[in-house]
């Protein structure tokens, strides 16, 4: 990972904004930025450099991961740290405005800090410009985000293994992760959603101890963190003999997300991908349980910019990565998700997940 050249580029954009420095409290952003991969941090970002301040449990994981940045280690609060650091700047500090991140600094923090401050330094929300840098990954990242992908599709055919009736959709899971940890996952990149029959239409529905019953879809939606990066599938099995209903139903999303997937390419907004797939359930009489956006960007974090939903304008570029997750949910009968993590090419795009998406089917016996 080039840290030198992401903080540069930082330091370039703070020279024509108004902002003297800018704090980095999100970790996500740290990471990307410094490297650091510990849980207790803050990044200050000036024009002459970036200063890492973090407590006595990470002195010495700080001093091996963080690149390109001083690291100053709290003997006391992290934020008091940076506060006295600050303060003891006082001639050159008063007077001068600071960034935070308004999205993840606490306002709790914010006075803490502003009272350790000079008299005249002012706290600010800055921009959300590492999100933005996030959006569009480098060659390394789309590297570990294919690796995680890879082991994450294989965790699908550990769970039709042991998909029947009778086994508890938790139990479902539990085999799922397992696999994902002694396959080298850090971790799942959410709790893993297994919802069947009536459960299936529950977009989010986290596995249960309800037993899976014939007669119904199951919705698998799971990923792994491998590296620090993010996977994210869904894919959804029938358990049982198939209904013509249940049949056409699937076939809708699976048209809908191909269609979505078309769409993508550089240039375009996210707002359109999201129109190709609502398109397609319109037209099959199934738009109103579309209910959902159709997919948002993954990296660092499960869930990141850009969203692709209604009214979006965002545009893609190439080099982005993006899931591509329409579905459709019947509220007390059964629903039908699938997701594809999709990357952005100056052609169009590239499907990264390699899981089929064939109409599957469990049996009974």
């Amino acid at each position: 990972m080039d840290f030198v050249a992401r903080q540069t580029k930082l330091r370039e954009h703070l020279a024509t904004t108004r902002f003297d420095g800018l704090l980095i409290s999100h970790l996500p952003n740290i990471r990307y930025l410094c490297g650091f991969t510990g849980s207790a941090g803050f990044l200050l970002m000036e024009e002459s450099g970036g200063v890492f301040f973090t407590d006595v449990r990470y002195d010495t994981q700080a001093h091996d991961e963080v690149k390109a940045a001083k690291v100053v280690v709290a003997r006391k609060s992290v934020l008091q740290c940076v506060g006295e650091w600050l303060s003891g700047r006082r001639k050159r500090a008063r007077g001068w405005t600071f960034g935070v991140e308004a999205e993840h600094f606490t306002l709790a923090d914010k006075k803490r800090l502003k009272d350790l401050l000079p008299s005249g330094t002012r706290l600010q929300a800055g921009p959300s410009v590492v999100e933005r840098a996030r959006m569009v990954k480098d060659a390394d990242e789309l590297r570990r985000i294919r690796d995680a992908v890879n082991l994450g599709a294989k965790l699908f055919d550990r769970a039709v293994e042991v998909m029947r009736p009778g086994v508890k959709e938790v139990e479902v899971a539990a085999e799922m992760e397992y696999a994902a940890r002694r396959a080298g996952a850090d971790e799942m990149s959410f709790p893993t959603i297994v919802a069947s029959g009536a459960r299936s239409a529950l977009p989010h529905g986290r596995a249960s101890n309800r037993p899976i019953e014939p007669g119904g879809f199951v919705v698998c939606d799971f990923g792994v963190i491998l590296a620090g990066y993010c996977s994210d599938q869904t894919r959804t099995v029938w358990v049982g003999s198939v209904s013509d209903e249940a049949r056409r139903a699937y076939e809708a999303v699976r048209e809908a997300q191909q269609a979505a997937v078309d769409a993508v390419r550089p240039g375009i907004a996210v707002g359109e991908v999201d129109a190709a797939a609502r398109k397609v359930l319109r037209k099959a009489g199934l738009g109103r349980y579309f209910t959902h956006s159709t997919g948002h960007g993954v990296g660092l974090e499960i869930h990141e910019a850009p969203r692709v939903a209604a009214g979006q304008q965002e545009r893609l570029q190439a080099e982005m990565v993006i899931t591509i997750e329409p579905g459709v949910y019947f509220p007390g009968k059964w629903g039908v998700r699938i997701e594809d993590m999709v990357a952005v090419t100056a052609a169009g795009c590239e499907v990264l997940t390699p899981t089929s998406k064939d109409f599957l089917a469990v049996q009974s016996s």
